[in-house]
């Protein structure tokens, strides 16, 4: 510590004690006005002090000295800045992770995958992909978050400075998502509204949207006749009525924008804007709401469903194993993506919430039981649609894989949907099913926008921890503007686009970069050594081996995958043309591209010859000690 010999003596400096106060290890606190350090805000200590203190002995003087000698100084170091806002209770953040990683995927597409790949049978590569891939990298995100206290953005300066890009190119992509996911939303909404009737409007073919081919075939009615060509009331309410897609003929033509759904989307960037303005503090108290409501939904629906009559169809058509499936590539491809899907690393989201967890709060148990709840939420969801499934199959007297045969947001917008409409009670049903869409999407979208804001706030704090409200206002517009050509009558087309490729190929390569980066840069010792400092045990072998080798190749896998095997993306009757596969990978490279654009960057504007340049580039700045609030010195 630099003291002058008058701030020793005890003189009158005139200068206010505003970064600490000053305790004689005998008990006898002295909080005078004693400038201690050469400038408000500088470190007391160096960049490696520990956190127990050192006895007088550490300064090679022997024992305590009576008056006069050497006395231990303990500094309580405090910061000028204001403090980094935490979770109000810990459930907040479980709630929070649980509700970002339990989102719509979990309802429509685990189910599907799961029947689609053998059934039960794909469990297993589902489970395997998860201990050795995906809860790993859940762990390192919460442990890098909670000990570094910073966003996406900033906490690369400790990590590996060169790969800062990463963090760029994680906002990009966050924005993306923001740009389609809320518009499923909306979709739910104006479901929720057309809910509140006593005839369901997705249940007839009376309506002015209806055409000829109009039919509904349940066993009821006898005198329908199906055909090749029909279609069903709650399809025809779906394309034509809520998307309006048969007034685009593609992507070339989007057609003008539908003001139903324009207003129903403001309504849901409302609801998301005054749920984050405020920081975790409030948004940490919405997800008690919005994360639990679904699992109550989900347990009615599952109730209903057993209850209803062919369910058991559809149990066992979604678990009834097929050996044989595991050995094709694609069933092991599919588990990888769920999982890590499913889990979400590497958007940013996991150490945003984490930095504001206390230091030394558990972060490792907390990995294991939220990854857990949202494994099981997606094995129970299965049971929730495909009892349904089973009941339609029974009504229709077809097999469960004919109901069956639509993914994505079909699942629910128009099979579950029928389904509920055909149901005793049904508007009841179908206004607490809209609403569990509505709070799956929503505290995903808190989440998502979450981890943005922590990255901007932590990298130019002067410029916007002041004006955070006008700072989400604005990032809420630029994300509404962005998602208005989704809301076009061929804004389907663009929201299966940007989910085909914006993300995916995108946020997996971002995270083996991420993993690499801290295990082989940063160094795996030198990573679970920051482990023990703050959770007070050393990371086992098997977590270790995960981070050096196996989450790369998992990774690996899956992006190699994704260019062997391109997706064929198709919508209703509309076939993808070629143009549309370069439009999808432009706007997944125009993230990426952030990371080797920023090592440029940085290269060019380090000082040194390239040597010296490459090896700062490398080289961690060490984390503040705003974690450690004691530190204790020798002085006169």
């Amino acid at each position: 510590i630099d003291m002058s010999q008058e701030d020793m003596g005890g003189e009158d400096d005139g200068t206010q004690r505003e970064n600490g106060r000053l305790m004689l290890a005998d008990g006898l606190a002295d909080r005078g006005p004693k400038s201690m350090t050469s400038g408000s805000g500088q470190q007391v200590s160096n960049g490696f002090t520990t956190s127990t203190p050192q006895s007088p002995r550490e300064s090679g003087t022997g024992s305590s000295a009576p008056l006069g000698g050497l006395r231990t100084l303990m500094v309580q170091q405090t910061s000028l800045d204001r403090p980094r806002e935490t979770w109000s209770k810990k459930m907040d953040f479980l709630l929070s992770v649980i509700g970002y990683a339990v989102d719509l995927g979990n309802v429509w597409r685990f189910p599907y995958i799961c029947y689609q790949n053998g059934g039960g049978a794909f469990l297993l590569p589902y489970l395997l992909m998860a201990v050795f891939g995906g809860v790993p990298l859940f762990y390192m995100e919460l442990a890098l978050g909670q000990f570094h206290r910073s966003g996406c953005i900033s906490i690369w300066k400790h990590i590996c400075p060169i790969f800062k890009g990463i963090g760029f190119a994680i906002c990009i992509i966050a924005l993306y998502v923001a740009f389609y996911y809320n518009t499923i939303m909306a979709w739910a909404l104006y479901y929720l509204l057309s809910s509140f009737r006593p005839t369901l409007p997705w249940s007839t073919c009376t309506n002015p949207w209806n055409t000829a081919n109009c039919n509904r075939y349940m066993s009821s009615d006898h005198n329908v006749s199906w055909s090749n060509t029909s279609t069903s009331p709650a399809e025809e309410f779906y394309t034509r009525q809520v998307l309006q897609v048969h007034l685009s003929p593609g992507l070339h033509e989007l057609g003008s924008i539908s003001w139903q759904l324009a207003l129903c989307l403001l309504f849901i960037f409302t609801i998301v804007y005054f749920s984050i303005w405020k920081g975790v503090k409030t948004s940490g108290k919405v997800v008690w709401v919005t994360a639990t409501f679904p699992y109550l939904v989900l347990l009615i629906l599952l109730i209903r469903g057993a209850t209803l009559p062919g369910a058991w169809r559809g149990v066992v058509f979604y678990l009834k194993p097929d050996w044989e499936k595991l050995l094709s590539t694609t069933v092991w491809i599919d588990a990888a993506a769920q999982i890590f899907f499913s889990l979400g690393p590497g958007f940013g989201v996991l150490l945003a919430f984490a930095s504001y967890n206390p230091f030394h709060n558990n972060c490792y148990k907390d990995a294991l039981v939220t990854s857990s709840v949202n494994c099981l939420t997606s094995f129970l969801s299965g049971f929730v649609i495909f009892t349904v499934l089973g009941y339609m199959a029974e009504m229709r007297q077809q097999n469960v894989d004919a109901v069956a045969k639509d993914a994505g947001p079909s699942l629910l917008f128009i099979i579950y949907a029928e389904a509920i409409a055909n149901m005793p009670a049904a508007t009841f049903f179908a206004i607490i099913f809209f609403l569990m869409i509505i709070m799956l999407g929503l505290d995903s979208t808190f989440a998502g926008l979450e981890g943005v804001i922590t990255a901007m706030l932590d990298e130019f704090p002067h410029l916007l921890v002041k004006r955070r409200e006008w700072f989400v206002f604005g990032l809420v517009c630029v994300c509404y503007l962005g998602a208005l050509s989704t809301l076009t009558y061929g804004g389907a087309y663009v929201v299966k686009l940007f989910e085909e490729y914006a993300t995916g190929p995108a946020v997996i390569t971002v995270v083996l970069l991420e993993v690499i980066a801290v295990s082989w840069f940063y160094g795996t010792n030198r990573f679970c050594n920051d482990v023990q400092v703050m959770l007070g045990f050393y990371p086992g072998c098997f977590w270790r081996v995960c981070w050096v080798a196996i989450c790369p190749c998992f990774l690996l896998f899956i992006i190699i995958s994704f260019l062997a095997f391109p997706p064929e993306v198709r919508l209703f009757e509309y076939q993808y043309p070629p143009w549309t596969t370069v439009l999808g990978y432009c706007i997944g490279v125009s993230s990426f591209i952030c990371v080797p654009a920023y090592m440029v960057y940085y290269l060019l504007n380090a000082k040194g010859t390239f040597k010296q340049r490459l090896l700062k580039s490398i080289t961690p700045v060490p984390s503040g000690d705003s974690h450690r609030d004691f530190i204790v010195t020798n002085a006169v």
